[in-house]
């Protein structure tokens, strides 16, 4: 067979391997769906389940074999003739038929397992892939346990199957039981020692239950292997199967000279599909689509990366669907990154007092564990006096109103050291609170929105001021919190104000 010695075929079993995770069974309509965005993925072939196994399964096969056209549509069968029949009546749609059929090839599946002997399981693989071979062109060999299996009977194996018209051999670490260097050897003696090894691609299918799924499929590659046999987020028995993300941007990152058709970018949305339909979370600390794996806390590392993003990533996470690193503020956290999120929020740091800001920041930060946007708002809020070099402060603020009064509101406000006062009305206390600034600032500022909110909720809850001014030609956004919503909305405008004076 004629295939590019470079390109790595990424054969995706989540819908099948995947789904055997106890309580993460899909309907078929969750299956096309996920199907359709492998498809969009790039994926070489849908491992589309077990037709045999179940009508549900056999009736998944028929509906992603028609709502499917690129992939191909792979069934996976035991080596007998009804599981054969089975599966090839459920593919009868697919525009790219395989079937997937085998049969243990360690001395301990044989004896324990299948209670025969080498001889004759030998003769039901090969009879089994004879036989696919009447109704299907593209066979798959499965040599189950293959990690412990007899290196010189599997090649025995391999060989007589790939006679019997086998295009693919899966050589399986069925039980995650390998070393990567173990597991290597044994693709390189196949791809040296099976003389008729060239008609077929080598097929890697690992598994995790020591961790080592993903460095045992890039062994197999590494010495031969052409197809790599994973699911999104690393799903599947036990301890799961081979990660489909994983294994394309090691090889994207490490440019070993191989290349696969898929776009990387799908993956983060297509990995919190796959968890939510099986309701199954990702960890937070999973390799490229866990939720910190482009996260950083400590304050080293967060200086590092915003200097210069390759410091602590090797991966740039857009090339992964993830729009950017996330810069996590806690206690540990240093200047650097609050000064980020700050210009992130419309602060411009040349007019903050940003070490006396630091330790307020400090102090809020040591009595939670993580510092998001409401809290930030809140501490350069309720502190505006104390934020900015050389900004107005409020120095005093009274409102009269009720029925029948006319709002009014009296402010002070220090400006360079000088305190200016005026009195104003206007139609609500905080119409009156502002009208009152105006007089004092002299600038052309129009308010062009404001929102109150409260924070938790409840007559003595802080509230929450957005306002969003236009001075010349651009806005500017102020926040303000207080339990006085009045105070709050003068915090927020001149939040707002000391933005541009």
């Amino acid at each position: 067979m004629l295939h590019d010695p470079n390109r790595i075929y990424i054969f995706d079993t989540t819908l099948r391997d995947g789904e055997q995770v106890p309580g993460c069974q899909l309907t078929t309509s969750e299956k096309i769906e996920i199907a359709k965005e492998l498809e969009i993925l790039g994926v070489d072939v849908i491992e589309a389940g077990f037709p045999i196994s179940s009508p549900g399964d056999f009736q998944s096969v028929v509906e992603l074999s028609k709502a499917v056209k690129d992939p191909i549509i792979c069934a996976l069968t035991r080596a007998n003739t009804k599981d054969i029949d089975a599966a090839v009546e459920s593919l009868k749609h697919a525009k790219r038929p395989r079937i997937h059929t085998g049969i243990g090839a360690s001395d301990m599946h044989i004896k324990y397992k299948f209670n025969s002997t080498r001889e004759d399981i030998l003769e039901r693989g090969v009879a089994a892939v004879k036989y696919a071979k009447k109704f299907v062109e593209d066979i798959e060999f499965y040599a189950e346990d293959a990690g412990r299996a007899d290196v010189v009977f599997l090649a025995q194996m391999i060989e007589a199957v790939i006679a019997a018209g086998a295009t693919v051999v899966n050589i399986p670490d069925t039980n995650g039981y390998c070393l990567p260097d173990q597991y290597g050897s044994k693709i390189r003696f196949l791809k040296e020692n099976v003389k008729n090894i060239d008609q077929a691609i080598i097929s890697v299918h690992c598994h995790n239950d020591l961790g080592l799924a993903t460095a045992n499929s890039i062994a197999g590659i590494q010495n031969g292997a052409r197809q790599v046999e994973c699911t999104i987020n690393g799903i599947g028995e036990r301890a799961g199967n081979t990660s489909l993300e994983e294994v394309a941007m090691i090889l994207k990152t490490h440019q070993l000279g191989y290349y696969t058709n898929i776009n990387s970018k799908k993956f983060y949305e297509l990995s919190g599909m796959v968890s939510r339909m099986m309701r199954m979370p990702v960890q937070p600390n999973k390799a490229i689509v866990g939720k910190n794996a482009f996260a950083h806390s400590s304050g080293i590392h967060q200086d590092g990366v915003l200097k210069f993003r390759e410091n602590y990533e090797i991966i740039n996470p857009e090339d992964v669907g993830i729009d950017q690193s996330e810069i996590i503020l806690t206690a540990r956290s240093g200047r650097h990154a609050l000064k980020h999120h700050l210009e992130r929020l419309g602060y411009v740091i040349e007019k903050i007092n940003l070490d006396e800001v630091y330790e307020r920041f400090l102090v809020l930060a040591d009595s939670k564990k993580e510092i998001k946007d409401d809290d930030l708002l809140l501490l350069m809020g309720d502190g505006t006096e104390r934020n900015y070099k050389d900004g107005i402060t409020i120095k005093l603020l009274q409102v009269m109103c009720g029925d029948p009064l006319i709002p009014t509101a009296m402010v002070k406000l220090e400006i360079h050291e000088k305190v200016y006062e005026a009195v104003a009305s206007g139609n609500g206390p905080v119409d009156a609170t502002i009208k009152a600034m105006d007089s004092i600032i002299k600038k052309e500022v129009t308010l062009k929105e404001f929102h109150i909110d409260a924070i938790h909720g409840g007559s003595h809850d802080i509230s929450k001021v957005n306002m969003r001014v236009k001075y010349g030609d651009k806005y500017y956004a102020g926040y303000g919190f207080s339990s006085d919503i009045v105070k709050a909305s003068a915090n927020a405008y001149l939040d707002a104000i000391n933005k541009f004076i």
